[in-house]
């Protein structure tokens, strides 16, 4: 064992010394199953605790409410990654073969999930992506197995210069603008730089991308160099307490909040808050609303934690972006299921099977009422060819203590990104020797 690994786990094993291993439904036969490459520990958790604390406490609400998903009761357990690729990994090998098998897998993580393709792919079980993930992967003819829901980095990146357009009256005006992109050190953080040039192509806006080594606690010289450059915008790619201390650095500098925009991992409450004063008017993209107005975190409230059952410790997070995601990411989940026993039969499935659910994955405005969560996101459709469902995301503004929504929902320019999709799927195709599926035929046969 390397000393990081070791170091890692002894830290691991201190926190949980001292705080109490989160309570886990054991996975158990005949139940459907979903191992969870958690993240509770490290400059990381905030996210963690929050988005696996959001799924989880939906697992709960369908067992404890409805008795499971039509009689077929959820189970899961975590592994703890510290969102480190090496234990990613090493919680999948250690969780892949279970009894019952694995229903889809959920790590929150870009590195992780880049690293599992090759095996969940193998192994015929889906891998979820959730707003975020390999773009790409939005191709389900060259990745059946992958899905990154609701939205994918690049249509995440065209919808941010989409609303940047429109504050400086229209996209035609984008060409006199000047835009820094401040990304986290990672390969989620690079994920956008070719789209980004692209995109700075495209409209003529000037555009600077600079790189914050992970994990982001020492941005002095970077927004020094943003305060040379003077852009109009900074987008903010960040992650983690790279958000906090960008704001407060970008305050001491005195570039203005309201001119950066967060992309949908520097858009939560954990992001704003500790920056204090430096985030009021801070504008962030996300994909989901919150709050607990909506049915369905009421219901976890009243069923879930009334029976001693939830999974947070912080109550007052309920409500809050990082767990109303983990929440709707529970509904993807459990819907798709729900989807693929209408086909496969009221019983525990196979990954594939329910690999067949979330590409089968329609849900309506009506269909996402009836699941109290009108309004919480938008209405999804994926297909074969579409793993992402159309990519609509909208805007939200912090007013000091909390998040308002300041747009409509905005589309991404499908028309200049589907053909980058598909050129890159290809040519990972050609890579791996994989022969595309014919999605229309899919289609003819369903």
């Amino acid at each position: 064992m390397s000393l990081r690994k070791h170091l890692a786990g002894a830290v691991f094993a201190a926190a949980l010394a001292g705080l109490g291993a989160p309570a886990a439904q054991a996975q158990t036969p005949g139940t459907q199953y979903f191992p969870l490459q958690s993240y509770r520990v490290g400059p990381y958790a905030a996210g963690g605790t929050g988005f696996f604390g959001g799924f989880i406490d939906y697992m709960n609400l369908i067992n404890l409410r409805d008795g499971g998903v039509n009689g077929v009761k959820l189970s899961w357990s975590e592994c703890e990654t510290q969102y480190i690729v090496e234990q990613g990994v090493e919680c999948y090998e250690r969780m892949k073969n279970s009894n019952p098998p694995p229903s889809a897998w959920n790590p929150l993580s870009v590195g992780i999930a880049y690293a599992m393709i090759p095996g969940i792919t193998a192994d015929k079980v889906p891998l979820i992506t959730i707003d975020h993930g390999r773009t790409d992967s939005t191709d389900g003819a060259v990745f059946p197995y992958v899905f990154p829901l609701l939205m994918n980095p690049y249509s995440e990146t065209s919808a941010i210069v989409n609303f940047i357009g429109s504050k400086v009256g229209g996209d035609q005006n984008l060409g006199s603008k000047s835009i820094v992109v401040l990304y986290h050190g990672s390969p989620y953080g690079r994920e956008t730089i070719p789209i980004y040039q692209l995109l700075a192509q495209k409209y003529g806006f000037k555009l600077q991308q600079i790189e914050v080594p992970d994990p982001g606690t020492e941005q002095e010289a970077q927004w020094l160099e943003i305060r040379r450059i003077h852009p109009d915008f900074v987008v903010l790619r960040g992650w983690g307490v790279m958000n906090p201390v960008a704001l407060k650095t970008a305050q001491k500098t005195g570039f203005p909040a309201n001119h950066i925009i967060g992309n949908v991992w520097s858009n939560s409450e954990e992001d704003a808050k500790p920056a204090g004063d430096a985030a009021k008017g801070y504008i962030a993209l996300t994909t989901q609303a919150t709050g607990t107005s909506y049915p369905v975190i009421q219901q976890i409230e009243s069923t879930v934690y009334a029976a001693g059952k939830g999974d947070m410790a912080d109550k007052s997070r309920i409500g809050s972006v990082y767990y109303n995601l983990g929440v709707v990411n529970g509904i993807l989940n459990v819907e798709a299921v729900r989807i693929a026993q209408a086909k496969f039969g009221d019983q525990t499935l196979t990954g594939d099977q329910v690999r067949w659910g979330f590409e089968h994955l329609n849900l309506s405005p009506d269909r996402v009422k009836a699941l109290g969560a009108a309004g919480l996101f938008h209405s999804i459709d994926v297909t074969c060819s579409d793993h992402e469902g159309h990519g609509l995301v909208t805007f939200q503004q912090w007013d000091g203590t909390q998040w308002h929504r300041i747009s409509d929902w905005i589309a991404p320019d499908w028309a200049l990104l589907r053909p980058i999709i598909e050129a890159s799927a290809n040519k990972y195709a050609a890579q791996n020797g994989i022969t595309p599926r014919d999605c229309q035929s899919q289609v003819a046969s369903n």
